[in-house]
């Protein structure tokens, strides 16, 4: 069969190419052209467009590529109809998928919605067109189930695809990073892991906070999470004359090796929370961007996904001016110092885990995608 799958974020690459791995197994004649990143490649996507060109944060910088991203969308909605397929899978990146949605559904085209749209944060006026659009949602978080059912859209809950992601890691036994074991070789300290997200706004608005803080922490190693797709010059010019190594495309390696985190908000989170690696919460946007972001979301506490998903904080998240050199050399004192602190945090990581279920997402979401395409066959 033919599948047309829209991810627009490194985070959705991973969970794509994931699904991608388990359709490929119920479906051997699987013929994928994708939006995308390199794990989708490898799994045999065709990428169309790689999700670098595509990740465009928050209203201000919308607005600001608003002829790009329209172009995308015409060069996208030409793409289906050229290539046919039988189902559109699209991953999260709502703002895009959901109007690629509107147009396939009037082609025809089966729509499905893997990694639901957090909808019930901010425009929960989407469901609607979501009920209109998409023929199935396979939800990734305990609570958004009951969120849909509210509006009576029987949304599937698969549990979360990062427990898959990890267990692949683990199960991998992967040989440390050459890198790492480098480092490790030439200081001895333990390691504090940066990881300031993958888009570049991300990056320039929340790594100098982090590069300011490892002055006041000369007893820890500090080393960022660099992705591949930015370039090196990003994080040089941030870093400057301080001796802070990089490790590429390697961040649960990193992880698994380090004492304490501090990690811009995302999914990055909770793949923390998985490993177990206490942390501090960073978030930092466009002004404009959040002012109205905060105008739209009602109802929601947090933004970190181990707080939104145990609807408790779990984690210190220092948001715009609370993310200052002052609060996060604060908050990384407490979580690295204080064993009370440190240990509370992983109890409540083991409750996060556990409301999280066993994990095979993507298997699940694969089995009912391949069934319900079979019985139009």
């Amino acid at each position: 069969m033919k599948y047309y799958i829209i991810a627009g974020e490194a985070s959705g690459d991973l969970h794509a190419s994931n699904l991608m791995h388990e359709l490929s197994i119920l479906d051997s004649n699987a013929n994928y052209r994708c939006w995308g990143g390199d794990m989708m490649e490898t799994q045999g996507g065709n990428i169309v467009k790689h999700y670098r060109d595509l990740a465009f944060m928050g209203f201000a910088e919308v607005v600001m590529n608003i002829r790009t991203i329209a172009r995308n969308l015409a060069f996208c909605k030409r793409d289906i109809v050229k290539f046919n397929p039988d189902v559109l899978i699209l991953i999260d990146y709502p703002g895009f998928n959901l109007r690629i949605a509107s147009f396939a559904k009037k082609q025809g085209i089966k729509t499905f919605y893997y990694i639901s749209p957090q909808i019930w944060a901010w425009k929960k006026s989407r469901v609607h067109a979501i009920k209109r659009d998409i023929d199935k949602v396979f939800c990734i978080l305990p609570f958004e189930k009951d969120f849909y059912a509210k509006y009576n859209y029987n949304a599937d809950y698969v549990g979360h695809p990062l427990l898959d992601a990890l267990r692949k890691y683990h199960d991998a036994k992967t040989t440390e990073s050459p890198a790492l074991i480098s480092l490790k070789q030439t200081d001895s300290r333990p390691i504090i892991a940066l990881l300031p997200g993958s888009r570049k706004q991300e990056i320039t608005k929340v790594l100098p906070v982090m590069v300011d803080a490892t002055k006041h922490f000369p007893q820890y190693k500090f080393i960022i999470a660099g992705v591949k797709w930015q370039p090196k010059e990003l994080y040089q010019n941030i870093i400057g004359d301080k001796q802070i190594p990089i490790i590429w495309d390697e961040t649960y390696s990193l992880l698994k090796q380090s004492y304490a985190a501090l990690v811009t908000s995302g999914t990055a989170t909770l793949e923390t929370a998985l490993f177990n690696i206490p942390q501090v919460v960073l978030y930092q946007a466009n002004g404009i961007s959040y002012a109205i972001a905060k105008q739209i979301v009602k109802g929601i506490s947090f933004i970190s996904l181990p707080n939104l998903i145990m609807d408790k904080a779990m984690v210190v998240e220092l948001i715009q001016q609370e993310c200052c050199l002052k609060n996060v050399v604060s908050e990384l004192e407490m979580i690295t110092t204080n064993i009370e602190n440190r240990e509370k945090m992983l109890i409540e990581y083991e409750l996060l885990a556990q409301k999280l279920g066993n994990g095979n997402a993507s298997l699940k979401t694969a089995k009912i995608i391949y069934e319900e395409l079979s019985l139009t066959k």
